[in-house]
């Protein structure tokens, strides 16, 4: 068993079926389908059921995939580890990052590290906030950037805080927002659960949705073309003018704000690439890169 074996374990594991597997993998459906049949000569025992509804991890499969996880994880501890000992600054930084930072800050971000530590590449899982919290408890990324506190523990960066804003194409009366056609998108937990606190505090009635999005940027262009309003991170916004934009404010008037954090454990640090990356954070504007 070799890392790519236990890459394909662990991705068949995830997708429970062949073809996905394999485009995920860029392989053949033959080639994973012998890699599979090695793997199951090498241990004796099958790996896998096949059915109408895909494959079915046999009870020693589901042990070897589990396993898979952890091979994954040592491999790559291993190589940071032998890297880490040159003097050059090499190796793949591991990001788990937020779905704003990877559509308004990420590219900008990644190009100017690039060009001071060009040896250094990137792996990057975009997912909620409360998903990369977990990937970066259990070390499968370096470094998090999120919104939201989390109650994490170990180290960690504030990056900026935002207002939260009744966006809007033409001026409305916060007291009638009910009446009007809202835009509404998917989003962390967390904002949700700010937003929806702050309308149960000052409207009796629910939000009249009109258009349901997937995701902020969309929302944010459908505000700008007039379609209705819609509850959006200030950040977001920053790049449409001639919007209204009301913030949010908690009952005793205090502006509701979200804070950006990176989050980090402290022996990755020991890593040079992680270290440099971190200062690298530390010292540049993230407001002003686009």
């Amino acid at each position: 068993m070799d890392e790519r074996d236990w890459l394909i374990l662990q991705t068949l594991h995830a997708h429970k079926n062949i073809t996905s597997a394999a485009r995920a993998l860029y392989i053949s459906q033959p080639a994973l389908t012998n890699r599979l049949k090695q793997m199951e000569k090498e241990f004796g025992v099958q790996i896998v059921t096949r059915g109408r509804r895909g494959v079915q991890f046999t009870p020693q499969g589901d042990y070897l995939a589990k396993c898979a996880d952890d091979m994954i994880h040592r491999m790559q501890k291993i190589k940071e580890n032998v890297l880490n000992m040159e003097n050059t600054m090499s190796g793949t930084l591991r990001l788990g990052v937020s779905t704003f930072f990877t559509d308004y800050k990420l590219p900008g971000l990644l190009k100017m590290f690039k060009e001071e530590y060009p040896n250094v590449e990137f792996k990057v899982v975009t997912e909620w906030s409360s998903h990369i919290t977990h990937l970066i408890h259990n070390q499968n990324v370096h470094v998090g950037f999120v919104k939201g506190d989390y109650g994490w523990k170990d180290q960690k960066r504030l990056l900026f805080e935002e207002t939260i804003c009744v966006a809007s194409k033409h001026e409305i009366d916060l007291e009638n927002l009910p009446d009007h056609p809202r835009i509404d998108y998917r989003t962390d937990q967390g904002l949700k659960m700010v937003v929806d606190n702050w309308w149960a505090e000052n409207y009796a009635k629910p939000p009249l949705i009109s258009i349901d999005v997937d995701k902020a940027g969309t929302c944010k262009n459908m505000v700008a073309n007039g379609l209705g309003y819609a509850i959006l991170p200030s950040m977001i916004l920053e790049d449409i003018e001639n919007l209204h934009k009301t913030p949010l404010r908690q009952p005793n008037g205090e502006l509701i704000k979200r804070k950006g954090w990176m989050f980090f454990h402290e022996e990755s640090l020991e890593l040079n690439i992680v270290r440099a990356f971190v200062e690298f954070i530390e010292r540049i504007d993230l407001k002003a890169i686009h």
